[in-house]
């Protein structure tokens, strides 16, 4: 797990809670972006000093009790107070971490499933971000923006690739969703993603550090993307992101079109692919 990843992830959601939203007053000389120590400390019943001690990492251990009132106060959703025991548990040694990791391999079954979901773009990722399998028509849209080109196609490193910048439109929210995704796998022991991490914070800079050093969010697992697709233009694309039953937590992300343009562009997509 990476270094402090709980403290880390603590004092940058204290740092992104403003003082209104938990009803306290936001004042003018405020040196602290977000909640004091104090002021978090205050509303989740614990003491200062306590807070102090998790949030610098001498403290990595807090009971179920200190975490639910902290998540309580920290407004944290279901899946990121889940992330937060996780990271508990990682430190405690109940959650194992590989020193040579198992390279991930897709069950028979979840290949077979991928081949129903045909024409639906769909596809098996590592947590890392590695794409591991996929359907012909997530294969017809991505291509296209160069996602294949590379021999080991990963979500995260071509997010910071230029091609990925005219793809998607809202490109800042896509760069932070899928760097959040690759720290949610290192804070909790995937040392394949800390190296990706260490690889792109050396390669994109200030880029991809900065959102990685943030570290205070869990991606979502649906919501719609935006794609500039070279081929057939403006795409709004709703997705679905289901973890997959297994050690690896691979998971099986799906792209449904959000509207009768988008979903007529798909068609179009497969006709053209039928027609080559």
């Amino acid at each position: 797990m990476t270094d402090n990843a709980l403290g880390a992830f603590l004092r940058a959601r204290r740092e992104a809670i403003s003082p209104a939203a938990v009803g306290l007053p936001s004042g003018s000389r405020r040196r602290t972006p977000g909640l004091r120590r104090e002021e978090l400390a205050s509303l989740a019943g614990i003491s200062v000093e306590y807070l102090t001690r998790l949030e610098r990492g001498s403290d990595r251990r807090p009971s179920t009790q200190v975490i639910g009132a902290l998540a309580d106060v920290l407004a944290l959703s279901p899946e990121e107070r889940v992330h937060v025991y996780r990271m508990v548990k990682a430190v405690t040694g109940d959650v194992c971490v590989q020193a040579q990791p198992p390279s991930p391999t897709v069950r028979p079954t979840v290949l077979a499933l991928l081949d129903r979901l045909e024409p639906t773009p769909a596809f098996v990722a590592a947590p890392h971000g590695d794409v591991l399998a996929c359907t012909d028509g997530f294969r017809r849209l991505a291509a296209p923006i160069g996602l294949f080109d590379a021999t080991e196609p990963n979500l995260v490193r071509f997010t910071f690739d230029a091609r990925a910048r005219a793809a998607f439109p809202d490109w800042e929210a896509v760069a932070d969703e899928r760097t959040a995704a690759l720290r949610a796998a290192a804070d909790l022991g995937d040392r394949t993603a800390a190296a990706l991490a260490d690889e792109l914070s050396i390669t994109e800079g200030a880029v991809f550090a900065r959102r990685y050093a943030a570290g205070g969010t869990v991606p979502a697992s649906t919501g719609i993307e935006r794609w500039a697709h070279p081929g057939v233009g403006p795409l709004r694309l709703a997705y679905e992101s289901l973890l997959l039953a297994g050690s690896e937590e691979l998971r099986l992300v799906a792209y449904l079109p959000a509207d009768a343009a988008s979903s007529d562009a798909l068609a179009e997509l497969k006709e053209r692919a039928l027609i080559s």
